[in-house]
């Protein structure tokens, strides 16, 4: 989960409840005054009947003082895949093709708005979305340029380009919400991150955080690169060089946003160190 991003019950290694009948079950709650939940546990459940490896929900999302509740199964089990190599990410982007060739197809009202990591879209003055828990922080007004800058351009080239159908999509696609046994793929968690993006916009994300453990990163150039193209290969499909620049400035959005967290609540500047090395390599293949 990103960089100032509060945590919900049911997330990973996260204790469950004890059912009478012996079953042991999650119940998740969230502030939610968009109702977003409704569609993201709906994907999660045709993702679950299709025979993807995640917990199935056991209810449908209903609401109590704007927020969304529901129950899932219980999954522990499995390993962080740990690594940023280019073979991690050829890993990773392959499990993420299987995933979206699965949600692409999945017609369900989009549960927008987007995540703030993805939500470059905004309809707001500023360049990130808003945050109230971002927006009053001390220094909000006062990022450093360079960063300021690499945001502009990526959310520049993505709100001007024609970014073909939108389509449902896992959009917090980090080390830390999927397990690993050595038979494959045991888990994925944070369901609650479901997107309503273009496919190029989504594999971009997923490029720049696949590595993200416990704190959040952007991956080696070389590394989101192998993703893509492993992706595309899974998918039996080559992105148009449009679709290429918006992976590429879609990689960037997810650290910009971790960045700006961690100068805001004065945490380790991972994700901004990253930007500031890589930026603008990723901003020249976004064509930005």
């Amino acid at each position: 989960m990103p960089v100032g991003t509060l945590s919900t019950p049911g997330m990973p290694d996260a204790g469950g409840t004890r059912l009478d009948d012996g079953r042991t079950v999650f119940i998740k709650t969230r502030p939610d005054p968009t109702r977003r939940t409704t569609t993201c546990v709906g994907v999660q459940r045709r993702v679950a009947d299709a025979g993807f490896p995640c917990a199935r929900p056991l209810t449908d999302a209903t609401y109590v003082d704007g927020h969304a509740v529901h129950a899932e199964e219980w999954r522990p089990g499995g390993e962080m895949l740990r690594g940023d190599g280019p073979a991690i990410a050829e890993r990773s982007a392959q499990l993420f093709a299987e995933l979206t060739a699965i949600t692409a197809r999945i017609e369900l009202p989009p549960p927008l708005p987007n995540p703030e990591w993805v939500h470059w879209d905004h309809a707001g003055p500023g360049i990130w979305p808003s945050n109230p828990r971002h927006d009053t922080r001390p220094g909000a007004d006062d990022l450093p340029g360079e960063l300021v800058k690499v945001a502009a351009r990526a959310r520049a080239r993505l709100t001007i380009a024609d970014e073909g159908p939108r389509v449902l999509g896992h959009a917090d696609w980090e080390a830390q919400n999927l397990r690993w046994s050595t038979e494959g793929i045991h888990t994925v968690y944070d369901w609650d991150s479901i997107a309503w993006l273009p496919e190029a916009a989504l594999v971009g994300a997923a490029s720049g955080s696949f590595a993200s453990a416990e704190i959040p990163t952007l991956a080696p150039v070389d590394s989101s690169e192998a993703f893509i193209a492993a992706y595309e290969d899974a998918r039996r499909r080559r992105f148009t060089v449009e679709e290429r620049q918006v992976a590429w400035a879609a990689s960037l959005w997810p650290a910009l946003h971790n960045a700006r967290a961690e100068i805001l609540w004065c945490q380790p500047a991972v994700a901004l160190a990253e930007i500031l090395a890589q930026g603008e390599e990723r901003l020249h293949r976004a064509h930005a």
